[in-house]
């Protein structure tokens, strides 16, 4: 990899994209890679739109925040607004379907270098569990990017959830399904 590839997950807190940041970065250092995890989010838990800037490469990262993504991951209305200062024509911009009335505000032709509308909410209450929309939008950005591994995301899952798969091991392949279904959806 010969440089830094800029990951920019936002959404609602709640909605689980410090979690997927904190696994990638920790999937990419237990592959001996690079990764630099900077948080953003306000006071509340839940309902304030929540980034996670997140940077991974082969060699060592020099700023800790990005200009521009090379992949944009908005899951909610606020989410898509607040981060079209990250978008440019070199990023790819994912979206869920669900996210109603944001038309004007997603990239349009020739903003981004690909815009990617994708079911994930639907898909993750309909054929796996809504608890596991996170892991699949995890899938969704190894899918498009290819920066880590599948193996090394589902090892360092397993390493951050493997408590609960003990207590419950078909939560184990729930998650793993989830991953894989994301990375599908980018196919």
């Amino acid at each position: 990899m010969a440089k830094a590839v800029k990951i920019c997950l936002a959404g609602e807190g709640g909605q689980g994209v410090q979690s997927v940041a904190e696994i990638l970065a920790a999937a990419a250092n237990a592959e001996g890679r690079e990764a630099l995890y900077i948080p953003n989010f306000g006071v509340e838990q839940r309902g304030g739109v929540s980034i996670a800037y997140l940077q991974i490469a082969d060699n060592a990262i020099g700023a800790p925040k990005f200009d521009k993504a090379d992949i944009l991951v908005a899951l909610s209305d606020r989410a898509v607004r607040r981060c079209k200062q990250y978008v440019d024509a070199n990023t790819v911009y994912v979206y869920d379907t669900s996210i109603e009335g944001v038309e004007k505000d997603v990239p349009q032709e020739g903003e981004a270098k690909k815009v990617l509308a994708i079911p994930a909410l639907e898909i993750s209450k309909n054929e796996l569990h809504p608890r596991v929309f996170n892991i699949l939008i995890m899938g969704a950005v190894i899918g498009a990017t290819g920066v880590i591994p599948v193996e090394a995301a589902k090892a360092a899952i397993e390493k951050k959830l493997g408590y609960k798969f003990e207590q419950n091991p078909q939560l184990r392949e729930l998650n793993f399904k989830a991953i894989d279904r994301g990375i599908e959806l980018m196919k």
